[in-house]
């Protein structure tokens, strides 16, 4: 269509949210389908946040408010990055946005020129490198192997950074691996860092919480201060709080940067909405027992999955150390035929006969920027992921 901008040519739809449409469009047809696509916990909102945005409602605070958030929420949040991380902010460093994906588009449409190169690392969140292109910048993928945990390594990274890389995007624990770095790790990626100085750190906390088996999550500003002026620390509340429709997402770093995402966010969206930001003030405030609770679920749901796709025919499944998605191999599958006769070429393949045949929704690693693979959340009920895994058992068997 011709009057359409030719930005939209550099950008696909994301992945994940599409196998999730499709998963819901089959259901409402009548189909019995299991999605494991969207990372969503199935916890709903503990009783104080929701109470908080009820109480919200009833004193008025309906309005407009300032454009990255209440001062209130600010706070909260300042006091979250000293009590967690061990990060200095003042309010006036804090910017809070409609969950965290737009917190990091603004940085980065706050940021990006033509011919800035950002690197994402691979598997990645899909939304990353699309809105890098989206920004006029151009993504450079460093993939990583299932050996190493999938986590980027000093060396590759070293080799990565040219004098064009304006960020680097970094995620720990990973969406869609579940890998997290160590504090050994995040050091040796930190110690590249501090040498090259035109490359600043976009760092993706959101799973900070969902860690397992004693895991010790830091993040970068963290271990190496050197990074402290040049590093966006963005985290939100819709993981671990399970808030995931308030769309509630922030981030600590320098003021002139923060200042900027405040200008974009004032011509795009505005505010976020003002009951979400009160029931975010609760959340980060209020009790964190439950977290812990949830995590308890979260790993035995991981180490049920990990088992069972394990004894499937053609996969090999690492077990991650934190988030709630398992990102297994199906590099044995490629190249066999399904009972409808298709043969799998690729990992789209695979999904979708797994979805066809076996109702089973997953998302193909190809979207992540590493195949043959898929990713399952399993931030679902038990009883579900025990018949997805025999499904996919079902369906690895039947492949010829």
């Amino acid at each position: 269509m011709a009057f359409l901008a030719d930005s939209l040519k550099r950008i696909k739809p994301s992945a994940t949210i599409a196998v999730t449409d499709k998963a819901r469009a089959l259901k409402a047809a009548g189909r019995d389908v299991i999605g494991l696509g969207a990372g969503e916990p199935d916890f709903d909102t503990p009783e104080n946040i929701k109470e908080a945005a009820i109480r919200a409602i009833r004193e008025g605070k309906t309005k407009y408010t300032a454009v990255d958030g209440i001062p209130e929420l600010k706070a909260a949040i300042v006091r979250k990055f000293k009590r967690e991380n061990k990060l200095d902010y003042k309010p006036s460093q804090i910017s809070v946005g409609t969950g965290g994906k737009q917190v990091l588009y603004n940085a980065l449409m706050a940021t990006i020129n033509p011919g800035d190169e950002v690197i994402c690392v691979a598997p990645y969140w899909v939304s990353y490198p699309e809105m890098v292109a989206l920004a006029g910048g151009e993504p450079v993928t460093v993939t990583t192997t299932m050996a190493e945990g999938f986590k980027l390594k000093p060396e590759a990274l070293e080799r990565a950074i040219t004098p064009k890389t304006k960020w680097i995007i970094f995620n720990s624990p990973s969406n869609p691996t579940g890998g997290a770095y160590s504090r050994a790790e995040l050091k040796a990626i930190t110690d590249v860092l501090v040498r090259h100085p035109q490359v600043w750190v976009m760092t993706d906390d959101m799973y900070e919480h969902l860690v397992y088996d004693e895991f010790e999550f830091t993040t970068p500003a963290q271990v190496e201060p050197a990074l402290y002026d040049r590093t966006l620390t963005v985290n939100g509340v819709s993981k671990a709080y399970c808030m995931t429709g308030w769309r509630i997402g922030y981030a600590g770093g320098p003021e002139q940067l923060i200042k900027a995402m405040s200008t974009i966010q004032s011509q795009s969206t505005s505010n976020p909405s003002s009951v979400s930001q009160w029931a975010a003030v609760e959340a980060l405030d209020g009790p964190q027992d439950f977290i812990a609770r949830n995590n308890k679920a979260f790993k035995e749901r991981r180490d049920l999955v990990v088992s069972m796709l394990n004894q499937a025919k053609g996969l090999h499944c690492p077990k991650p150390e934190g988030a709630f998605y398992v990102y297994p191999s199906c590099e044995g599958a490629i190249g066999k035929t399904a009972s409808t006769g298709k043969k799998l070429d690729t990992d789209a393949d695979f999904v979708t006969e797994l979805l066809e045949a076996e109702g089973v929704a997953v998302v193909q690693g190809s979207a992540f920027g590493l195949g043959p693979a898929f990713r399952i959340s399993y931030a679902t009920k038990t009883s579900d992921l025990e018949e997805a895994c025999l499904r996919i058992q079902r369906f690895c068997g039947n492949l010829k």
